[in-house]
């Protein structure tokens, strides 16, 4: 199911420590789902409380993986659900379509959106939305190739004062290109993970992975294009059941 091998491998040694050497297929399965549940941990989302200031949220991660997307169904689900106000703020001035997207969504919520072409416009933007229950802030997409763009960023997630940093990745992405993305985006002091495209990946192993290699939380994976369904709270006993549903008696 995709897992790195030296993640089969810890997760094995662990169960077979757990286990006797006669314990029955039931009794390894269950062990293999409880050590692969508290691998993957508990999923932490946005918590919006009533603190007597705007939460603020930016999100950051590859060109491709749906950010905007992303953002909008979080905000669609906190004011439709959760009744917050919500304020959306676009630093993804790279792409014309990207901001025309973001406008079009908070048009039909009716909800305003600020674009912020440099780190002092969004630091003023998040202020502006000092009245609001949670600020959204959209980043342009990053390669991990390019280092000048990383600066920007780090500019950006600086001035935004952001109390919660969202690192969305592609289920699609390869081990490999995981763990360039990984590595590029090491500077950020601490972060929860997205995992977007779910719909079109064949196994969620990538989820487990990343899990492993940077010891963050997970929060949201998204299933599809429709805002604001297809997004939910990663659900541990599910992907524990995909990542061992394929062994057999």
């Amino acid at each position: 199911n995709d897992v790195e091998q030296d993640v089969a491998r810890r997760i094995i040694d662990t169960v077979s420590g757990r286990i006797s050497p006669n314990a029955g297929f039931d009794d390894v399965a269950l062990q293999l789902s409880g050590v692969i549940s508290g691998l993957l941990g508990k999923p932490e989302t946005i918590s919006a409380d009533d603190g007597g200031k705007p939460k603020v949220a930016i999100f950051v991660g590859p060109t491709g993986v749906g950010k905007t997307t992303t953002l909008a169904k979080i905000a669609a689900n906190y004011m439709l659900t959760h009744k917050k106000s919500i304020g959306l703020v676009t630093a993804d001035t790279y792409r014309i379509a990207a901001v025309e997207q973001l406008k079009t969504y908070a048009e039909i919520l009716d909800i305003p959106v600020s674009v912020a072409y440099t780190a002092a416009e969004l630091s003023e933007a998040v202020k502006q939305n000092s009245d609001k229950d949670l600020v959204l802030i959209d980043t342009a997409g990053r390669s991990h190739k390019n280092k000048a763009q990383f600066e920007e960023l780090k500019a950006f997630v600086a001035a935004s004062g952001a109390d919660e940093v969202y690192l969305l990745l592609s289920s699609t992405t390869s081990s490999r290109n995981y763990r360039e993305i990984l590595s590029s985006y090491s500077f950020l002091p601490d972060y929860k993970l997205i995992f977007t495209k779910m719909d079109e990946a064949s196994t969620c192993g990538i989820i487990l992975n990343v899990r492993y290699l940077t010891g963050k939380c997970l929060s949201y994976i998204t299933t599809g294009q429709s805002v604001p369904d297809d997004i939910e709270t990663v659900n541990i006993d599910k992907i524990t059941k995909n990542l061992i549903g394929s062994i057999s008696k």
